[in-house]
């Protein structure tokens, strides 16, 4: 039987005498006081504590023994803990390398036993979650270091299945000093207006850990967006969608911010924090390559940086949806590349479900002659769904089935004009 822990993957192997300790297999049996001082001819000391009152799966217990699990390779030497063999390496080392595989199996069962006992509402698969994307956790004091951070974001709001996620996601905040830890989320609340959705929201996307003032960072941070007219709202939104730019460096963010002034925004324009955004998501590679794209359809620089300065969003859309779309605009409803210029937004479009069946009822409704007067493609695309199913087609009684199942068909061959 294999069980993971963590980064681990213990293994029962026929080698191990039952009950015997497997450091000391061939040596003596094992020591009935436990485990450490088993393992005390190591030179450490492991920490000593009553069996989980729960089965634990990483330690086998045997007449009332505890004994370690451990794989064996082909010449009868222990594999070392993270799956390499360790044949060559020296007697003396064996002891060392199971003693590691050792700790990590019985501070993981200690500490799911420990954080049980504060009856939190967690089970065993979210601690072991939580062990495996941090494993420091293992040495926290379930007491004194664990129990009040968890209670601090259960009073922001989070509980059960949400909190689990949560810390799985960011479980450094569980190892993060809580001097650290309040002042940052304080400061995140007050910028959300104290609204806990948004702020765990950004919290989850939002890791300081290795930021040595984090406070002083995203302060400096916010100040400095409020300084470029990205303020209230705006500013909420934009930290929200991009955490990142909380605690980014000042020299990358204000980088960023030049970058975005280089391309004709100016501090004063509404679209600003728009092109913020989307820069702060992208590459340059990645903007290039999306300014070749339209180049290749006959599009100038200028044109282009027309389109990025009326919709930022754009670039965000995918190079293939970009491609059939420019394609079909041009080449299918026969746009002039002006219009694309002045209404970008028609590209950020969904081709499947609004444009292609819309296109579709107006060819139809075209070629029967039913309409007194052919509207403007580029308006009928924009028309709310209830105001567009009124117009073109619950008025057409006649030919309102099969004007229906060709809008709700899916079928995106266009028939022609």
């Amino acid at each position: 039987m294999s069980v993971r822990f963590g980064y681990l993957r213990i293994k029962a192997g026929p080698s191990i005498s039952v009950g015997r300790c497997p450091l000391h297999a061939k040596e003596k049996p094992v020591n009935r006081a436990g485990p450490d001082n088993c393992c005390r001819a190591t030179g450490v000391e492991l920490p000593t504590i009553s069996p989980p009152a729960v089965e634990s799966p990483g330690l086998t217990v045997i007449d009332g023994d505890w004994c370690h699990n451990v794989s064996f390779n082909h010449s009868g030497l222990p594999k070392h803990p993270f799956g390499f063999s360790i044949k060559q390496k020296k007697a003396s080392d064996f002891s060392l390398h199971l003693l590691c595989d050792f700790t990590w199996v019985y501070k993981t069962s200690e500490l799911k036993w420990r954080i049980s006992s504060l009856s939190l509402g967690f089970n065993s698969t979210d601690i072991q979650n939580w062990v495996d994307e941090s494993p420091q956790i293992l040495f926290a004091d379930a007491e004194k270091t664990l129990k009040p951070r968890i209670q601090f974001f259960q009073n922001l709001g989070l509980a059960g299945s949400e909190l689990s996620k949560f810390i799985s996601k960011n479980p450094g905040y569980l190892s993060n000093r809580f001097e650290r830890l309040k002042p940052c989320v304080d400061v995140i609340k007050e910028l959300m207006n104290h609204d806990n959705e948004n702020l765990i929201r950004t919290l989850t996307r939002c890791n300081w850990a290795d930021i040595k003032q984090p406070v002083t960072r995203i302060s400096a941070n916010i100040k400095y967006l409020e300084q470029c007219g990205i303020v209230g709202s705006q500013l909420v939104t934009i930290t929200t969608r991009q955490p990142r730019l909380l605690i980014m460096g000042e020299s990358e963010l204000k980088d960023l911010v030049s970058k975005v002034l280089d391309m004709g925004f100016s501090l004063d324009s509404r679209m600003l924090v728009h092109a913020l955004y989307t820069l702060s998501c992208m590459s340059d590679e990645t903007i290039k390559r999306k300014f070749k794209l339209f180049q290749s359809f006959g599009f100038t620089k200028v044109e282009c940086s027309d389109m990025f300065k009326r919709a930022p969003g754009l670039f965000r859309v995918s190079e293939s949806k970009l491609n059939l779309g420019i394609e079909f605009f041009l080449n299918t409803v026969k746009f002039d590349k002006a219009v694309l210029v002045r209404r970008p937004t028609c590209l950020m479009l969904s081709l499947e479900e609004r444009v292609i069946p819309r296109y579709k009822i107006l060819n139809i409704l075209t070629s029967k002659k039913i309409l007194k007067k052919t509207p403007k493609f580029l308006n009928v695309m924009w028309l709310p769904e209830d105001e567009f199913l009124e117009k073109f087609i619950s008025k057409n009684r006649d030919n309102a089935d099969e004007l229906l199942l060709a809008y709700k068909c899916g079928d995106l061959v266009v028939p022609k004009e």
